[in-house]
C-alpha cells in the first residue's frame, strides 16, 4: 500500500528531526560523519517506519527483517532511527563515541540493540548480508535482508564477489540499497575511480536493479513495496538511490567532499538547522505535487467520465 499524504508528512517530520538531532550530537562531540549520515536519512526512515518487520522489545526475534549498514560511518543516523523506533532511549544519542558507550563510531552488533551486523571496513557488509539471506532461506524464513551500501564502497572487490554469490545462491530475500551521492572520502567518484553504469553492472551480475530518487520517500516506499515476492529461488535486488552528500544542508551540499568527517561550530549548526527546516518544507511541497503523468491520467479519467455522462444523457433524451 502506497504512502498516504498523512504518512508522508509524518515521515518528513521525522527526517527533519533526525537530521537536526544527528548534527546536534556531532556538533557536541566535534567528530563523526555528517555528510554520509544525512544522505541516508530518507532511506533508513522509510525502511524502519514503513517497510521492515522488527520488534524493538525483542531485538533478536528470529523472524525479523535484517539491516546491514555496510557504509558503517553513517552510524549516527542509524542510531537516531533505532532510538526513535524504541530500541534504546533517544537520550543515549549523547553518548555517541564516548568511552564504553553502546553507540560506537561504527555499528557494533554485540553492544547495540537493533544493530544486526558490526561494520566499519568498507566492502564487508554485503557479504555478511548474503550470508544472512542464505541462512534465512535454510530456515525457511521469508524475512528480508537489506544492505545499505556507499557508492565509494562499491569500488571494493569484495562487493562484486558478494554479488556473484548472491546470484549463485538465488537470495531474492536480499535487497542492496545504494546511497549514490557521488562523493567519497577524498573526492568525487568520477575523479577517484569512475564506476560507470552501476545499474547495468548489477544486472550483469544477475540482479534485479533500478534507479530512483533517494530523497523522495514516496518513490522509495513504492520501489520497496514492489520488490518481487520472496520465493527463496529468484534474483537478489538492488535499488540505486540518487542522493546528495549532506542532504538538506546547503553548505554541505555545496562542498560535499569537505563534510565527510569532522565537527563544526555553533554558527554552522544554527545555519544547518535553518537549512533543514527550509529543505523539509520545500521537499513536502515538491513531493506533494502530482506528477505530469498523474495529471495526464487524471485528465484522461475525467474526459472518459464526461464521455460516459454524455452517452447516458443521449440515451435518456431518446
Amino acid at each position: 500500500m502506497k504512502l498516504t499524504a498523512a504518512e508522508t508528512a509524518q515521515l518528513n517530520a521525522l527526517c527533519k528531526k533526525f537530521r537536526i538531532d544527528v548534527l546536534t550530537v556531532l556538533h557536541e562531540k566535534q567528530t563523526g560523519h555528517p555528510g554520509g549520515s544525512l544522505s541516508v536519512c530518507e532511506i533508513l526512515t522509510t525502511l524502519y517506519f514503513k517497510e521492515m518487520n522488527v520488534r524493538p522489545d525483542e531485538p533478536q526475534w528470529a523472524e525479523r527483517d535484517r539491516l546491514v549498514l555496510s557504509k558503517g560511518h553513517a552510524a549516527p543516523m542509524l542510531y537516531r532511527v533505532l532510538a526513535e523506533k524504541g530500541f534504546f532511549p533517544v537520550e543515549e544519542m549523547h553518548t555517541l563515541r564516548d568511552f564504553e558507550t553502546r553507540l560506537q563510531g561504527h555499528p557494533c552488533a554485540r553492544e547495540t540493540p537493533g544493530v544486526d551486523a558490526s561494520t566499519g571496513p568498507l566492502g564487508i557488509g554485503l557479504s555478511a548480508a548474503v550470508g544472512m539471506a542464505v541462512g534465512l532461506r535454510m530456515n525457511g524464513s521469508d524475512a528480508r535482508v537489506y544492505a545499505i551500501l556507499g557508492d565509494g564502497e562499491i569500488e571494493e572487490g569484495t562487493i562484486w564477489e558478494a554479488c556473484m554469490s548472491a546470484n549463485k545462491f538465488k537470495v531474492d530475500n536480499l535487497c542492496a540499497v545504494l546511497d549514490w551521492n557521488g562523493v567519497q572520502l577524498d573526492g568525487t567518484n568520477d575523479k577517484i575511480m569512475p564506476l560507470g553504469d552501476v545499474n547495468a553492472k548489477f544486472r550483469a551480475f544477475g540482479w534485479n536493479a533500478t534507479v530512483i530518487d533517494g530523497t523522495d520517500m514516496k518513490e522509495i516506499d513504492k520501489t520497496l513495496a514492489a520488490l518481487p515476492e520472496v520465493t527463496l529461488n529468484g534474483k537478489p535486488n538492488a535499488i540505486i538511490c540518487s542522493t546528495t552528500k549532506g542532504q538538506g544542508v546547503g553548505f554541505m551540499m555545496e562542498r560535499p567532499c569537505a563534510w565527510h568527517i569532522g565537527g563544526f561550530d555553533d554558527e554552522k549548526l544554527a545555519e544547518a538547522e535553518k537549512d533543514i527546516k527550509e529543505y523539509t518544507a520545500k521537499t513536502v511541497k515538491q513531493h506533494s505535487r502530482p506528477s505530469v503523468l498523474a495529471k495526464l491520467a487524471l485528465f484522461k479519467e475525467l474526459m472518459q467520465s464526461m464521455g460516459v455522462k454524455r452517452e447516458k444523457k443521449k440515451e435518456l433524451e431518446r
